[in-house]
């Protein structure tokens, strides 16, 4: 459904005592057959490399295509590699199909980097801060550090599961391990942001793309940390790269042992009009949140949550959190047999403490459904399992304290699912990246009310165009703008 790297989520799925959480392969449209950006050098691929590659693909909505970003990706990688202390080593760029701020890398040398990011960067050389700092990681081995990290992180993972009654243990093992990435050290890190940008002057970039992009990065999480969201850096790069003033001071202090301020390569022009049109947020295709409403075209189905929910759509499942944390909705498909009852699944202890004599036969807008009702410690849940087509769904509601409220929000939740209709199937058109020239005129403000789909857009505009609090556009510039 999403393709984020989720942290938080994983603590509601232990306290609703479900230690997996549903097979989503059904739930995930398969990704266009795209290859991802390729170097003339080969990456020496390994077993587990590859078993690693293709869960950040299934993660990440899979490979971006696009001819121009591709282009210029392999170019820039070329430069910074001949620039390196290791020439000889070969890397393979993955760009991934994610609205998400992240980039990590393979041991082997498998660099991947999202959409998000790439559509948050101003110019080359804050991208290229990035994929020297990714290739700092595998050149230090700190890549390695971190694989044998996530495989004593898979041993904890398995000792949850074993705890489970559920037989589709993916998803939390996705959500927990691997995709976490396992942060790098804070020393690490610093080394990684020193060799990076070496690299980077080396190669004739401006060395200061990296202390603006980890500042544009840090002022994106803070504007997505406004909404509410359950966990607002888990599915970004500040979730395994924590960005601090001191990593930003660092990155500016070792930018001046290369050039002065005003030195080095930007390439914002060419950077721009590759962006231009570039997928912007969630991909429509794979299902995506608008205000309260979550939709997925090509599964032909959306529902509502309550009144002051915020819905985050996560590679498990669409996680609801109420303003100020006291109710919590999880939406997620799952595997069940036709000829089994939805009440019988329900029951079928998949799900501890569950009030069997709860459990109810419904029709929910002309679908066969079934509620039951469970507790416990401290959260008291209401659970609907709705089958539509094949598939089923299950819709789970957590509540500290159950009462009138929380019963009516989720009853009017689970209400809500419905068919989409043809015409709004056909309006679900994916949010873009629209690169403009400044006209004699044009504020800031005037250019952020042309922003389309996006909460706060003045704070957005100004984050997307790397411009602080003071900054104005200037006639002639180009701007990114968010249209749909």
């Amino acid at each position: 459904m999403g393709r984020s790297l989720w942290a938080a989520p994983v603590v509601l799925c232990a306290a609703l005592t479900l230690a997996a959480c549903g097979d989503m392969n059904r739930f995930q449209t398969a990704a266009p057959a795209v290859s991802p950006v390729k170097p003339a050098r080969t990456v020496a691929q390994t077993p587990a490399a590859e078993r690693e590659h293709e869960r950040i693909l299934a993660s990440y909505g899979g490979t971006y295509g696009d001819a121009k970003l591709e282009a210029l990706i392999t170019k820039t990688v070329d430069r910074l590699v001949a620039a390196s202390d290791r020439p000889d080593q070969a890397y393979k760029v993955t760009i991934l199909n994610s609205g998400a701020v992240n980039a990590f890398a393979l041991p082997t040398g498998q660099l991947y980097v999202t959409r998000g990011l790439i559509a948050l960067a101003s110019d080359t050389s804050e991208l290229s801060s990035v994929l020297s700092h990714e290739m700092a990681h595998v050149l230090a081995k700190h890549a390695s550090i971190r694989e044998d990290q996530a495989r004593q992180a898979a041993v904890v993972t398995r000792v949850v599961t074993d705890m489970s009654n559920d037989p589709d243990l993916t998803a939390l093992a996705l959500a927990k391990t691997k995709l976490t990435m396992a942060s790098f050290s804070r020393a690490q890190e610093f080394e990684a942001d020193g060799i990076g940008v070496g690299i980077s002057a080396r190669a004739h970039f401006d060395p200061y793309g990296a202390a603006r992009f980890l500042t544009s990065m840090e002022r994106n999480a803070e504007l997505k940390a406004g909404k509410t969201s359950i966990d607002p850096r888990a599915q970004d790069f500040l979730s395994s790269h924590p960005a601090t003033p001191e990593r930003i001071q660092n990155a500016q202090n070792t930018a001046r042992q290369y050039v002065s301020p005003e030195g080095g390569e930007r390439d914002r022009e060419t950077y721009l009009t590759a962006v231009d049109n570039i997928v912007y947020g969630e991909d429509p295709s794979e299902g995506f949140v608008r205000g309260r409403r979550f939709l997925h075209p090509k599964l032909g189905f959306t529902f509502a949550a309550p009144e002051n929910f915020t819905l985050d759509n996560t590679a498990q499942a669409v996680i609801g959190v109420r303003e100020g944390g006291s109710q919590a909705m999880r939406f997620d498909v799952v595997r069940v047999p036709a000829e089994q009852t939805l009440g019988d699944y329900l029951n079928s202890g998949w799900m501890d403490n569950v009030d069997k004599s709860s459990t109810e036969d419904l029709t929910i807008n002309g679908f066969p459904a079934a509620s039951a009702s469970a507790h416990g410690d401290q959260w008291q849940f209401k659970v609907y399992a709705l089958r539509f087509g094949s598939d089923v769904y299950r819709f789970i509601f957590a509540a500290r304290q159950k009462n009138t409220e929380s019963e009516r929000n989720a009853r009017e939740t689970v209400n809500s699912f419905r068919r989409l209709t043809l015409e709004e199937i056909q309006a679900a058109r994916p949010l873009r990246i629209k690169v403009i020239t400044v006209q004699p005129g044009d504020t800031v403000e005037s250019l952020s009310h042309r922003m389309a789909g996006v909460d706060r857009p003045t704070e957005r505009f100004r984050i997307l165009n790397g411009l602080d609090a003071r900054a104005q556009v200037k006639v002639r510039d180009l701007v990114k703008i968010v249209v749909d």
